[in-house]
């Protein structure tokens, strides 16, 4: 699959996803789009899967008809998130078009 990480989402989670393509927004120059033009891009550019930390883009955006998976992570801090790697890759390979899904993660 394709995955944007949005700015809050940690680099190194990209190597727990093995057999993906992952791809930062800042590595495509769209560091300054918010995010219902970061979904936009996302989108046309072909991407899957958009990783984030926003709790409240559930509430931002219009996420209904929506061809990409959203999931957003629980707690985005690589200490705390690193030891639950497996919940992320989980719902990345569980992944259905046009979904949310929250990854919990708890804050320690």
């Amino acid at each position: 699959m394709l995955i944007l990480f949005d700015h809050s989402t940690p680099a190194p989670l990209r190597y727990a996803l093995k057999g993906h393509v992952v791809v930062e927004a800042v590595e495509r120059g769209w560091e300054r789009l918010v995010n219902g033009e970061l979904l936009e891009a996302a989108e046309a550019a072909g991407f899957e899967v958009f990783v984030t930390a926003d709790k409240n883009i559930r509430h931002q955006q219009n996420l209904a008809g929506r061809p990409i998976t959203m999931i957003v992570l629980g707690n985005a801090q690589w200490p705390v998130l690193r030891r639950y790697v497996e919940r992320v890759v989980a719902a990345v390979d569980a992944a259905v078009p046009g979904s949310y899904v929250e990854v919990g993660i708890p804050f320690q």
